[in-house]
């Protein structure tokens, strides 16, 4: 990408390195050149494995590069925030709407998870318990995000469109312009009020495909909650969201 930039602007080409060394990790580089952007803006992906560089189209990709080194120290702080690898095993925990779910493996259990007594009742196969339980929050994204997206839909006076729960790395959600509307299904770990924000964003596009003054409001009387508090749970425990299942 950097390469692309250099050759649209006709730039003397950057140094060859597109990575970050941040502490004892090597990470790659993506930049990217923003119309509406003022400044140069540094974010680390929630999964911790790329540098991210935002910019506006005069500043040059050395320059993104050389701004992303000179903050490999908070880089290495966010780095130590984001969650150890460390899978859902019996008597450890998985996150489940806003709550921590203590595991309860019993062998002789149905191999399907349900939510008993505030713990995660789970049996089968000890070792396929971390699959098993990613695939049980899946389907608890569909189905509630579903009810969301029905509820919020309803509300603004429009058909419910397709959902497709998506693994993104970069977005929480999506609205594209056939309607289609994508939904992060880790929200499923979110609070509730966090989950159903992303989603009431996404079906406000259906009427604003913007982020213009309308949209602003046309979200702010479909929501029922803070749009405020539910961004700043994202920025500060999103990232926790991207825990490992095996």
């Amino acid at each position: 990408m950097i390469e692309w930039l250099r050759r649209a602007r006709h730039e003397p080409a950057p140094p060859q390195q597109t990575q970050v060394r941040v502490g004892d990790h090597v990470l790659p580089l993506e930049v990217r050149r923003l119309r509406h952007a003022r400044r140069l803006t540094l974010r680390l992906a929630p999964d911790g494995r790329t540098v991210r560089v935002s910019m506006p189209h005069w500043v040059s990709a050395h320059e993104a590069l050389t701004f992303a080194v000179s903050r490999s120290d908070w880089l290495a702080a966010q780095i130590a925030r984001l969650p150890q690898a460390s899978p859902p095993c019996p008597g450890g925990t998985v996150a489940y709407r806003g709550r921590q779910l203590p595991i309860d493996w019993q062998a002789r259990a149905g191999r399907k998870p349900t939510v008993a007594d505030d713990r995660l009742l789970i049996g089968g196969p000890r070792e396929s318990l971390p699959t098993r339980t990613a695939r049980w929050l899946e389907g608890e994204a569909q189905r509630l995000l579903g009810d969301d997206l029905a509820h919020y839909c309803a509300r603004i006076g429009k058909p419910a469109p397709r959902l497709a729960l998506s693994r993104a790395r970069r977005r929480w959600g999506s609205c594209a312009a056939d309607g289609t509307i994508r939904i992060n299904w880790r929200l499923i770990m979110a609070p509730d009020a966090v989950r159903r924000s992303v989603v009431a964003h996404e079906v406000a596009h259906l009427a604003h495909f913007d982020h213009s003054p309308a949209f602003h409001a046309c979200l702010g009387d479909l929501f029922e909650g803070s749009i405020e508090a539910a961004n700043a749970w994202l920025k500060h425990h999103g990232p926790g969201l991207y825990q490992p299942f095996g």
